[in-house]
């Protein structure tokens, strides 16, 4: 009711003509919009069209409704006089049974002619925004797109109104014409005076009709170019949202939001084909040929038809070969193709530079770069969702001709599409017409070991292009802090969290990109690279950085959620950055931290005793999928008996008992005892610990088979004073960590030779 409630604040600004001609009182008179206003902005009025012939049981239901709300409404007034009225008003609606289609589309003019008067009130009505919009109506980002479809059908409604106009001018002037000739004759003959005075009428009348007609035939002229002039701009707006859509869904692959609903694009398509059907016979009926705006609204159907097809779900960005995977696209004009020959969509494989000569007009490339298997389908109408799509269900791409690579370019970066073309035919056009659309940029690889670099490619190519560029260019290098902001939004949607990379993720992050640990200023200017991302393996590792993050994403999706996003896990951090928060904590003070040396691993990092009573931070050997996998995180924390508070000082066991479970191992067939696992942690090259006292619940180590993890203990440990003392020096920790360290060095046991235990 938001609409109606925002009409009755206009209505003291409007002439009473207006009003009259908004509600014609003999077919749609005010009263049924003020009974019925909530029931009026309910309903689906937008999806009604003469040429839909199928809406017409819809219209007649609606039509129904009303004529039946309204004896209602008559039969529970008091007043005799409103009742009479009622009644007399759900009469009258009668007159539309026998053409229900035309009754909806005229609600459907009102509410737009409501709309297009609202949208120039404001500054007569400020208070006009106070009022909500009603749930049924478009949300607010479309909403100006409905104004300028509904400015545009007023134009093309008024245009029609003076056709008629000057119509009825014709033919009282041909009525006078016939009228003078009638006058005329006898007059002559009986010599009379020419001067007479009925015939001067006659004559001053045609005169005046004559100058009429000749003024309406260049209002209509005016019209036509004012509404030819309106579609271009509501149509070029309408091109411009249906990139921008494209480009979103594109966004989409590194984590931005993306709404994927193409109903109101459809919508929008529909009305403006609409339009130009109108136009183009306003056109003809002029008399005398316009050949500028006919090939004009030749060229805007032809860009409508054209741009209209969609990819609505696209491809894996990453094809493995011999692979099965699936597409839709969707022709956002499907109720206007022409009825008879099934419309076939095909598909198939284009290079980078094959689409960069792809014109929106452009022809088919001649060179086969690819084979695709099941590379057709037919174009479908759903009448539920009213979408017409084509959906490729088991294509596979069976083998692919490579391009001559440059220097070092590896076959991960080379970059495909696929192109989908079809032949056309539009209601109410003498010609076909050829439409075609690429996907976004796909990698193809062979083999399951090239995923992980094939993905760099496209998330660079998401991330780094822009709007519009000529398929597929992106910049070799770009501003660190765009690099951060799309690593950030990456790791949040591929881990599905709130909770972001903080400051300190971030730093760690560029200090590693760029390998200066030693930087505490601000790298958000510093360029950063595609070989820095991931062509250049970092500093002492056999990975790149794309490889590292990567790898930490995939076991935060898949072992450490909660933990990540109940913020218990610090993440990101330097050694010197560790040093420095965890110098002036107590014993048993601890952290989690991403593994640095390690692709897709997590360790602890603590603060423990030395011998002589000094401190020392350990970092125990990093838990990898595989190890969570066998007993995850929350135990392992429980069962170190060395930690004690999450760092700052959060008492473990409050902390983390949510996590803890108990569950022994399945046991095997033949009536054996099940068992549960235990991690415990010793110190290379020193006497190992008490095993009672690294165990932090009342568990006994007969009833456990343990998991032993070597510390990784730095050289030199902490000074033997007191950690607030004066002569406690943490100002260089390059004496604490070492370069070039391995961090395999120490490892007791290996987990397969453990597991081999327990089939014995």
């Amino acid at each position: 009711m938001a609409q109606w409630t925002q009409m009755n604040q206009l209505f003291r600004y409007l002439q009473t003509q207006t009003v009259t001609d908004l509600y014609p009182p003999a077919t749609f008179p005010i009263e049924v919009r003020y009974f019925l206003a909530d029931w009026i902005e309910e309903q689906r009025w937008e999806d009604f069209d003469l040429e839909k012939v199928e809406q017409e049981s819809q219209a007649q239901a609606l039509l129904e409704q009303i004529i039946s709300i309204l004896q209602s409404l008559a039969q529970q007034k008091p007043n005799v006089v409103e009742k009479m009225r009622l009644m007399h008003i759900s009469r009258n609606m009668n007159m539309f049974r026998q053409q229900p289609l035309q009754f909806g589309v005229m609600v459907r003019d009102i509410l737009r002619k409501e709309r297009v008067l609202l949208s120039k009130a404001p500054s007569k009505t400020p208070n006009l925004a106070q009022f909500p919009q009603s749930p049924n109506r478009e949300p607010a980002s479309s909403a100006p797109n409905m104004r300028d479809v509904d400015h545009l059908v007023l134009k093309v409604l008024e245009l029609q109104d003076c056709r008629q106009k000057i119509h009825q001018l014709q033919e009282e002037l041909n009525w006078e014409r016939q009228n003078f000739e009638a006058l005329q004759g006898p007059i002559q003959q009986n010599g009379l005076d020419p001067q007479n005075a009925e015939l001067q009428k006659v004559q001053n009348n045609i005169q005046q009709l004559e100058y009429n007609v000749k003024a309406m035939v260049k209002n209509r002229l005016q019209l036509l170019q004012g509404a030819v002039d309106c579609l271009d701009q509501c149509q070029s707006r309408l091109i411009n949202r249906l990139k921008e859509w494209r480009w979103e869904q594109h966004q989409a692959t590194i984590g931005h939001p993306f709404e994927d609903n193409l109903s109101s694009l459809q919508t929008w398509c529909e009305q403006l084909v609409g339009v130009n059907g109108k136009l183009r016979q306003e056109v003809m009926l002029v008399g005398e040929p316009i050949p500028e705006l006919q090939e004009r609204l030749g060229q805007l159907l032809r860009a409508l038809i054209q741009s209209s097809l969609m990819v609505e779900k696209q491809p894996p960005q990453v094809i493995k070969t011999q692979s099965k995977f699936s597409t839709t696209v969707r022709y956002l004009l499907g109720e206007k193709v022409a009825p008879g020959k099934p419309v076939v969509l095909k598909a198939q494989i284009i290079t980078e530079a094959q689409a960069r000569s792809l014109g929106q007009l452009g022809n088919m490339p001649s060179e086969n770069v690819g084979e695709l298997i099941n590379n057709t389908a037919i174009l479908e109408h759903n009448t539920a969702s009213k979408s017409t799509c084509a959906t490729f269900r088991n294509m596979s791409i069976k083998k692919i001709k490579r391009a001559d690579r440059k220097g070092s370019e590896s076959v991960t970066e080379e970059k495909f599409a696929l192109l989908f073309s079809a032949e056309i035919t539009i209601t109410g056009c003498d010609t076909s017409h050829r439409i075609q659309m690429i996907s976004l940029p796909v990698v193809i690889i062979v083999h399951g070991s090239q995923d992980n670099n094939a993905l760099a490619t496209v998330i660079w190519d998401c991330a780094f292009s822009e709007p519009n560029r000529i398929p597929f260019v992106v910049p070799e290098r770009v501003p660190w802090k765009l690099m951060c902001m799309t690593l950030n939004t990456k790791f949040m949607s591929e881990v599905q969290t709130h909770h972001c990379l903080d400051q300190y993720n971030q730093h760690f992050l560029a200090q590693k990109i760029f390998d200066k640990p030693d930087i505490s200023g601000d790298f958000s200017n510093m360029m950063v690279s595609w070989a820095q991302f991931n062509k250049e393996v970092l500093p002492g590792r056999q990975f790149t950085f794309w490889q590292w993050f990567e790898g930490v994403m995939e076991l935060t999706k898949k072992h450490l959620r909660t933990y990540w996003s109940d913020g218990l896990i610090f993440g990101f951090i330097g050694k010197q950055h560790l040093h420095l928060i965890l110098k002036d904590r107590p014993n048993g003070t601890f952290l989690l931290r991403f593994s640095d040396s390690e692709i897709g691993g997590i360790t602890i990092a603590y603060v423990a005793a030395t011998e002589n009573g000094g401190q020392k931070i350990q970092n125990i050997q990093p838990f990898t999928k595989r190890d969570l996998e066998i007993r995850c995180l929350g135990n392992r924390i429980g069962d170190i008996g060395d930690i004690s508070f999450l760092y700052p000082d959060y008492p473990k066991h409050d902390v983390f008992k949510k996590y803890y479970t108990d569950d022994p191992l399945p046991s095997a067939d033949g009536g054996y005892i099940g068992v549960t696992l235990q991690t415990k942690v010793t110190e290379t090259g020193l006497a190992s610990p008490n095993v009672s006292n690294m165990t932090p619940r009342s568990e006994t180590p007969q009833d456990h088979n343990a998991l032993v993890y070597p510390i990784r203990q730095f050289q030199q440990p902490f000074p033997t004073e007191p950690l607030a003392g004066p002569s406690a020096d943490f100002s260089n920790p390059s004496t604490l960590f070492p370069e070039n360290m391995d961090p395999h060095e120490g490892m007791d046991m290996e987990i397969e030779e453990l597991l081999k235990t327990f089939e014995n």
